[in-house]
């Protein structure tokens, strides 16, 4: 086992790769994963499925069997298809940590993403079609989603809430989850079973604050490129402390079974070159977290990562200190985190109509 990896997994860092395809399920790679480099989970979007389903001579008897079915309808065949297989290799894991770790996530379609009574249906349907007790739905966590969200909770089913970008959507979001705990207690679910996570997004926040940073082009703004998606997200992991460690309504929920929402790190890949490789890594370790990463910054992590301690809960002031600077030098926070989630929710648009456009294709050929 990759000696690094296991470090930061007993730190309290659950590892999530972000892909998943048949290729890595049928070859036994997914499972040497888990093995050898203590992951424990696996998240999925659109763009992970658009690029997984050309491959013919894995996915082209099924693309056969759904030539006459919806497009959409036949995604949603494939996607859970993967996923149901891969919920079964992490089945063993899921099991000995009680629900905690062994997780697998699918997305609602993110076409769905304002759209709250589809998305309580179709997140529903997903975790029907997957039929196994440690799949996460995907949600996302826009002003639509977050009744979707407590809808989904309270019916007793698992969710992974996505692209969170700012620390007062974050505590809507962990609010959603409470609501939806308190509804499932009243509705007799036992809330023991029920999981979730809150994925907030890093490496995007550095791409746009630092765009923005160049453009005011003073030494103040400069110095302080690289910092704000470390600050944001050690923020968010005080909220979780909050509401989570210290407040009196999840304490209720606790004493009659509930679980914590996890905060998850996702878009962890650096975008910028000129970073480490493992900057949203080895900077956000604290417990209980959750990291998802792309293969590249996992293997990068496994071959030069460090694992110092806890890097979040003693430089929270340092957060706030950051965060202060970049008003000071004129960056506007509340525009940055809306930009981003309307060009998070475009994109994920654009990866599902990519999706539908290669399954299309791919049908055409099968």
């Amino acid at each position: 086992m990759n000696v690094r990896l296991k470090s930061l997994s007993d730190a309290g860092v659950s590892i999530w790769l972000d892909d998943l395809s048949r290729q890595r399920i049928q070859s036994g790679q997914l499972a040497e994963l888990i093995a050898d480099y203590s992951v424990s989970g696996v998240t999925t979007n659109p763009t992970i499925f658009a690029a997984a389903f050309q491959d013919l001579s894995l996915y082209g008897d099924q693309l056969s069997s759904l030539k006459d079915t919806d497009i959409e309808d036949a995604i949603r065949q494939l996607m859970s298809s993967d996923v149901h297989s891969a919920c079964q290799i992490f089945a063993p894991l899921f099991e000995s940590t009680k629900g905690y770790d062994g997780r697998v996530s699918i997305e609602v379609a993110p076409t769905l993403a304002m759209d709250t009574a589809a998305t309580i249906e179709q997140a529903a349907l997903l975790a029907d079609l997957v039929a196994e007790p440690n799949v996460l739905v995907k949600i996302p966590a826009t002003k639509p989603g977050l009744p979707a969200i407590t809808a989904t909770i309270a019916a007793g089913i698992s969710v992974n809430v996505t692209l969170i970008f700012s620390l007062q959507r974050y505590l809507e979001v962990m609010d959603a989850y409470l609501t939806g705990l308190e509804q499932a207690l009243a509705n007799g679910i036992d809330v023991s079973t029920i999981h979730s996570v809150a994925s907030f997004f890093v490496s995007r926040m550095d791409s746009e604050v630092d765009k923005r940073l160049d453009k005011i082009d003073t030494e103040e703004a400069l110095a302080l490129r690289g910092k704000a998606a470390v600050a944001n997200a050690r923020l968010a992991y005080a909220k979780y402390l909050e509401v989570f460690e210290r407040g009196e309504r999840f304490a209720s929920l606790k004493a009659k079974g509930a679980n914590v929402q996890r905060p998850l790190w996702a878009s962890t890949g650096t975008k910028n070159a000129d970073f480490p490789d493992t900057l949203y890594v080895d900077q956000l370790i604290a417990s209980p977290t959750v990291n998802t990463m792309p293969e590249k910054t996992m293997l990068a992590f496994a071959d030069h990562g460090e694992v110092p301690g806890d890097t979040i809960t003693g430089q929270l002031a340092d957060a706030e200190q950051v965060m202060t600077d970049l008003a000071e030098v004129g960056i506007d926070y509340d525009d940055v985190v809306q930009v981003l989630e309307d060009e998070g929710v475009q994109k994920f648009v654009v990866s599902w109509d990519e999706l539908v456009e290669g399954v299309s294709a791919a049908l055409a050929k099968s």
